[in-house]
Order: C-alpha cells, then sequence, then structure tokens
C-alpha cells in the first residue's frame, strides 16, 4: 500500500487520456454487465430444468394441438410417473407489454407433475370449486397490486370466449402460486382447463403439449422413443424431448443468444485490448526518464517490472467496478422482460477475472520494456 500515492499520481499523469480510457472501460464493462446477465437469465431456465420430466409436442411445431385422448396412452408406458398438461393461451393484461404466461391446466395433475410449484392445499380447493378461479405467480400479484378475491380480465391473442364472443376472459383470483428454485416462474397464471376447453370457440377436446415425469431419468431416452413410436404414422406425432432439450430448442428460436452475446463481447474486449494497450505503452514512454531514475533509486528490475503492472490493474479494476456496478443498478429495470431481479453473482465475478486480464495483458508489454530498460540510454534519451 506505500506505493499506492506514487501509482495513484502516475495514473493521472494526463488527466485527460485517462478519463477517456477510463470512460471506454467503463462502458465496455457496463455492456459486459447487462449482455452476460440477460445471458444468465436465459440460462437459468435450462440450469433448472428438471432431469425427471418430458415434455411431448407435437412433431409439426408446438403451436400444433394433440388430443387429450393421448393420455391415457402416455401412461402406460412403463417408467413414466404421471402425465398433465398445459395449453398456450397468450394472455396479457390491459396492454400487450404486461404478458402473462397463463396456462389452462388440471390443477392437481400439474402440482404431481410439477411439485416445485407451491400452493397452499385450500387454495387449490378453491381453484377446484370455482371454474373461473385464477392461481397467480407471487411476483405478478406483487407487480399490480392484485390480491385474492379480485376480478380480472385477460386478454388472449388468440382465444375467442364464445359466451360473449370476445378475447377477454374474466378469472376469480382464488390463489398464489411460488416458485422456490426460480422466482423467475412466478409471473405466471394457471386456472381450470375444463372452463378453457368448453369456452373457446375452437379446438375442443386438445392440448398444447404433455408434461411428463418419469421414475428413472437415465430412461428418459428410451421412455421417449417409446411414446413417440405410440402416435407414429398417425394424424398427431409427437416429439419427446427432455425439459433442458426442450427448453434449448425453445430459446435458440429467438436465435443463440450465447453465440451473439460472446460474439459482441468479443469484438469489443479486442477493440479495448488495443485501446488500453496504446495508452499503457504511451504512458511508460513518457515516463522512460523517471523509471531510469527509480533503478538508478536502488529499484530491482523486477520491482519496476511489477509498479507498471499494479498501475495498469489499478486503471482496469477501477474501470471495471463502475462499469459492474452501473450494470447491477439498471439490471433490475429488465425485471419485466426476463424475470430476473438481480444480476447473477457470476457475472460480477467473471468480470473482475476479466479485469485482471486485461489489465495483464495491455501491462505485458509496457512493463517488459520497463523491465529492459538500461539507466545511461533512458538518461541520456537513447
Amino acid at each position: 500500500m506505500k506505493y499506492f500515492p506514487f501509482l495513484w499520481a502516475t495514473l493521472w499523469r494526463k488527466k485527460a487520456r485517462t478519463i477517456f480510457t477510463l470512460l471506454s472501460i467503463v462502458i465496455a464493462f457496463l455492456l459486459f454487465g447487462m449482455l452476460q446477465g440477460v445471458n444468465a437469465a436465459f440460462q437459468l431456465g435450462v440450469d433448472n430444468a428438471n432431469v425427471n420430466r418430458l415434455i411431448v409436442t407435437s412433431r409439426i411445431s408446438l403451436t400444433e394441438a394433440l388430443p387429450i385422448s393421448q393420455r391415457q396412452q402416455i401412461e402406460a408406458v412403463p417408467g413414466v410417473a404421471g402425465v398433465a398438461h398445459a395449453s398456450w393461451f397468450g394472455a396479457y393484461y390491459q396492454e400487450q407489454k404486461n404478458f402473462i404466461f397463463a396456462a389452462p391446466v388440471e390443477i392437481d395433475d400439474y402440482l404431481h407433475v410439477v411439485p416445485e410449484v407451491k400452493i397452499a392445499p385450500e387454495q387449490v380447493a378453491a381453484l377446484k370449486q370455482n371454474r373461473s378461479g385464477l392461481i397467480v405467480g407471487a411476483e405478478t400479484m406483487k407487480k399490480y397490486g392484485w390480491k385474492i378475491g379480485d376480478r380480472i380480465p385477460l386478454h388472449s391473442t388468440i382465444w375467442v370466449n364464445k359466451y360473449d364472443g370476445t378475447s377477454d376472459w374474466k378469472f376469480d383470483i382464488v390463489g398464489v402460486y411460488e416458485f422456490p428454485s426460480d422466482r423467475s416462474q412466478e409471473n405466471g397464471a394457471f386456472f381450470n382447463y375444463a372452463l378453457f376447453d368448453e369456452a373457446r370457440t375452437f379446438g375442443a377436446g386438445t392440448v398444447g403439449w404433455w408434461i411428463v415425469s418419469i421414475k428413472d431419468p437415465n430412461q428418459s431416452a428410451q421412455i421417449a422413443a417409446q411414446i413417440d413410436k405410440l402416435f407414429e404414422n398417425s394424424q398427431d406425432e409427437t416429439k419427446s424431448q427432455s425439459e433442458k432439450e426442450f427448453t434449448q430448442s425453445f430459446l435458440k428460436q429467438f436465435g443463440d443468444i450465447n453465440f451473439i452475446v460472446k460474439a459482441i463481447l468479443g469484438a469489443v474486449f479486442f477493440t479495448l485490448l488495443f485501446l488500453t494497450g496504446n495508452t499503457m505503452m504511451q504512458s511508460v514512454r513518457e515516463r522512460i526518464p523517471e523509471l531510469a531514475v527509480l533503478k538508478t533509486l536502488g529499484f530491482s528490475d523486477g520491482k519496476v517490472t511489477l509498479l507498471v503492472l499494479a498501475e495498469s490493474l489499478l486503471l482496469c479494476l477501477i474501470a471495471a467496478a463502475l462499469g459492474l456496478l452501473l450494470a447491477d443498478l439498471i439490471f433490475p429495470l429488465l425485471k419485466d422482460t426476463i424475470g430476473v431481479v438481480k444480476l447473477p453473482t457470476r457475472v460480477l465475478v467473471s468480470g473482475g477475472l476479466i479485469a485482471v486480464l486485461l489489465a495483464l495483458a495491455t501491462g505485458g508489454l509496457p512493463a517488459l520494456r520497463a523491465q529492459r530498460l538500461v539507466i545511461v540510454d533512458a538518461l541520456a534519451g537513447r
């Protein structure tokens, strides 16, 4: 720490240059934090996928409905522990930006297959007793200030209610669900499939996809193949995948997010490497006589090298800390879009490691030059 004042003074030798370099690094790490945070948020859904579940969809498309009569055949497959279904409702509240992942389900079957969803027993009973009942995620309840007993409309982008001829479906909130392992999953709602199937104007007797729990995850591939074989060459052929594979393929419909993020950040840091490296080289070049004086006073080659590297490290760590702090403050604003409310810790840690690597990479050549400095030549201006 006794060399910190010296390092701080040399860092701000050229204030304008330091400020612009600092801002460049801050912006780079702000971008890193935001992009990697979004990437980590999407990856969280994949990481939390249950290895004991299969998702069975139409082989044609996720939007192609499957007959509910398939249930008994799927349940009869050896190794299957439970079967539930869900359908895409395409709901939003008041405005399209207020999307809510509402799904019609048979609640007992769904909770058996997806035990991570936590609902009080009396609220499950209330849903079964009230055909227009709705159980809403805790985050969604908090977002809109709803409470149990409220009657709300949800507009469907697909389904028309044949009883009133509109796409606005009225529901009574009878309960709240939580998803402790992944709070981003609390942005949805569940309602009774019986009401949905009876009131929609088309597609009666069909479901969107099957959720199948299996006894042994090691047999998931065999069970998936058996399910698909049941409906082979029929009008309703299926595609069975593990929940993780399904989540990954669903995300890839939006593009290879991981590749896109890495490509952008790679270009940013490649440019930053040259920018910061040039700054450090110029800084050392201007101070060659000063470094020669330090060696004359008894500073070893190794100590001079470490001082140059420490200067680079100080610049990169300060800028990276500011950039990541800004990302951490801004990231919660994306809550309504990606569901994650906090920048993942692993993004902050990886950002810190990258800052250290950047400092070593940009300070390496200047430090090597300082180490090889010959006192007589430096003082003579050669």
